[in-house]
């Protein structure tokens, strides 16, 4: 399997504080990689320096097996990428802005073929229109149109759905496995929505406070067998001394007043609650979430405690 991205001991710092803090990614050709962390976890930054927009302080970069120090132009007219909002020239029309780029770019398109790419990322019949009267929406598919329209083989794209609606979220996520499955295009995706990756990526990694502190694939990562259930009971002193005196015992992972948080099996769900009905013990809820999921959570929550 051929590796697009290898990133070893990347660090990045600004006066004290470091915003990056030894990360290391593996990146292979046909992956859609998600890049995961809560709000400041040095996302954006990690991204910046990928794309040789600020330097690093320190670490490795290599690119379709190449330095990124040696090879800067080369690794570049072969990434395409969003980061943040992107901008446009807002007086001229979306048509005449992709020209513009791609000219950049060093490609010529002609006005069939920039009118095909606008049509691909879902702005048919709005190519005329000024850019300065288009939505949020419709600027993020215009940034993925400029994104591709030199054909690149890594797509690099920072937080791609912020502010979009449920629809263009939708559409954005239909665009990336389009491009992924069809185009054979390997995808470097950043996000802070858990869900929406387990809706694409293939692997993922996931960040905080600049470290990496999960990386692999999905199906490792995301195992159904794998999880956090959490049981609201009545008579939780009653219901404990049954289950200490049980194999479920092992299975305990916290008790936090009437809830009893459980590690188990997606099999083993369903059995547990079997057992405990037939014992006649009053079940009020159950709710079961990923080993993953509840690290992702509590990551975001101390995240936003630490915004507050």
């Amino acid at each position: 399997m051929e590796q697009i991205l290898k990133v070893r001991g990347l660090e990045k710092s600004f006066g004290d504080f470091k915003a990056v803090d030894g990360l290391d990614l593996d990146v292979y050709r046909g992956d859609v990689f998600g890049f995961l962390g809560p709000n400041g976890a040095g996302k954006s930054t990690s991204i910046r320096m990928l794309l040789s927009l600020i330097k690093p302080t320190a670490g490795t970069i290599e690119i379709f097996g190449k330095n990124f120090e040696n090879n800067r132009n080369y690794i570049l007219s072969r990434i395409g990428s969003i980061v943040e909002k992107p901008d446009f020239y807002k007086y001229l029309s979306a048509k005449k802005n992709i020209e513009i780029f791609a000219r950049l770019s060093g490609v010529s398109k002609s006005n069939s073929q920039i009118e095909e790419l606008i049509e691909f990322v879902g702005l048919k019949g709005r190519g005329d229109d000024k850019v300065k009267n288009y939505s949020h929406g419709m600027k993020q598919r215009l940034g993925l149109a400029q994104a591709l329209v030199h054909d690149p083989e890594l797509i690099i794209l920072d937080e791609p759905t912020t502010g979009l609606d449920p629809q263009g979220i939708i559409d954005i996520r239909n665009l990336i496995l389009y491009l992924s499955k069809e185009k054979n295009k390997t995808i470097f995706l950043s996000s802070h929505i858990l869900s929406e990756m387990e809706l694409i990526a293939t692997r993922m990694a996931i960040i905080n406070k600049g470290r990496c502190v999960a990386q692999g694939s999905i199906h490792d990562l995301l195992n159904d067998d794998d999880r956090i259930v959490t049981i609201t009971v009545s008579e939780v002193d009653t219901i404990l001394n049954y289950i200490n005196a049980s194999a479920w015992k092992t299975h305990i992972n916290s008790i936090d007043g009437d809830t009893i948080l459980f590690n188990l099996t997606f099999k083993q769900i369903s059995e547990l609650n079997k057992e405990l009905v037939n014992q006649g013990f009053n079940i009020h809820g159950l709710e079961s979430r990923r080993q993953l999921e509840d690290f992702f959570l509590k990551l975001t929550e101390s995240a936003e405690r630490m915004m507050v």
